[in-house]
């Protein structure tokens, strides 16, 4: 059976057919939600900026952290030295290295931020396995410095960790 005969055959065996339009064009795709972008800049700001500060400032495992935005009074960073704020979520960093840290910190930071808390607890350890240099108590003091969501921090109150944790105090939505 020839080509013809077989095409002649199916169009018997089919009947009539109608042809159909051209399928219409698929619709756009959506755009991205917008980023955090300024943020995410912000983090990478601060981070070039430890890098280049870390060479200059370096606390020593015993080191007192602490910090304090002009915005914040004194009376009030008294009270956050002596450990009298109530601290809403907690952060272990003592342990990992430094880029687990560096990615916990910010997220952990992101979350808490999202959730309007006011103060946390960040445990840096006192960077005694650390050559020397505590690398992960630096960089949190550093970081928190250079965050505009943080009013203040200092080391923990004895029974809170001392010098091997930092409390924070976070400006809320």
């Amino acid at each position: 059976m020839s080509d013809e005969d077989e095409h002649a055959l199916f169009l018997q065996a089919i009947g009539d057919v109608r042809r159909l339009d051209a399928p219409a064009e698929a619709p756009p795709k959506p755009k991205p939600r917008a980023g955090a972008g300024m943020r995410e800049r912000d983090e990478q700001a601060a981070l070039s900026e430890f890098k280049q500060v870390m060479s200059q400032t370096i606390l020593d495992p015993g080191d007192v952290s602490s910090f304090r935005r002009d915005e914040v009074s004194t009376r009030v960073f008294s009270r956050l030295k002596r450990g009298e704020f109530a601290v809403q979520d907690e952060l272990d960093l003592h342990g990992l290295r430094l880029e687990a840290a560096q990615a916990l910190l910010r997220e952990f930071l992101r979350q808490v931020s999202a959730e309007g808390l006011g103060c946390v607890r960040i445990i840096h350890g006192k960077g005694r396995n650390s050559d020397g240099v505590p690398v992960i108590k630096n960089f949190v003091d550093q970081h928190l410095r250079h965050r505009r969501d943080v009013l203040a921090f200092h080391s923990a109150p004895l029974n809170q960790g001392g010098t091997g944790a930092v409390v924070v105090l976070l400006k809320r939505r």
